[in-house]
């Protein structure tokens, strides 16, 4: 008797809390053997994983290098099921951020994890990486029509990054229609409204919240 949808959602959510790659690609095939919404399979499977996975490291039972395992995951099941979206659903507009480590800087772990909450909150990030130029954040958002930039560092010596990123922004006449959210080791609300950025984030979790609340979406 093939498994239930409530059975092959809880056996993805579940194979992405666990880590279990293998787990999340199997359920992940038989739910589309199965012939359920895909839509579903991805938001009430995959991402209730990883939002759960989210919760985990906000109580400090998870640690970054948990989370990174459980995006893997996540992403193994993504692979599977998005082709499989309908044209409507593959096509609705999400909310676009850019975000990367500004340049002199190779630290990424927390980016990457930033990142992949972002996405897994429904956004389309666009990740420009570690050590990036600075006009790079500039010309990607006009780009894109990002409404969001993230920047990162973990070194006090490229923080001034910051603020050039932001007045690169002011000049190019987009700064009122881009978000500018920081975060990093060094970096506090206090350096966040010295430079005029409009959010600053202590960890993933957190960053996810200030952003949807900064766009005013759900």
């Amino acid at each position: 008797m093939p498994a239930s949808k409530g059975e092959l959602l809880k056996r993805m959510s579940d194979g992405v809390v666990d880590m279990e790659e293998k787990d999340v690609i199997e359920a992940c095939n038989e739910y589309l053997e199965a012939g359920y919404p895909v839509f579903d399979g991805i938001m009430e499977g995959l991402v209730d994983g990883m939002n759960r996975a989210s919760q985990l490291y906000d109580d400090e039972e998870y640690f970054v290098t948990d989370v990174l395992l459980c995006s893997d995951a996540m992403y193994e099941g993504l692979s599977i099921l998005r082709p499989h979206l309908s044209a409507d659903e593959a096509e609705k507009e999400k909310p676009k951020g850019v975000i990367g480590v500004v340049e002199g800087d190779t630290h990424d772990i927390g980016k990457n994890l930033v990142k992949i909450m972002i996405e897994t909150a429904g956004f389309e990030m666009f990740d420009l990486g570690r050590d990036v130029p600075l006009q790079n954040f500039i010309e990607k958002a006009r780009e894109v029509n990002a409404s969001f930039v993230c920047l990162s560092t973990l070194m006090t010596t490229t923080m001034v990054g910051m603020s050039k990123v932001i007045e690169l922004l002011k000049e190019a006449g987009i700064r009122e229609q881009v978000k500018v959210i920081i975060g990093g080791g060094p970096i506090s609300q206090k350096y966040a409204d010295n430079i005029g950025a409009d959010g600053y984030s202590t960890n993933a979790v957190e960053a996810v919240k200030l952003i949807k609340r900064l766009l005013d979406v759900a």
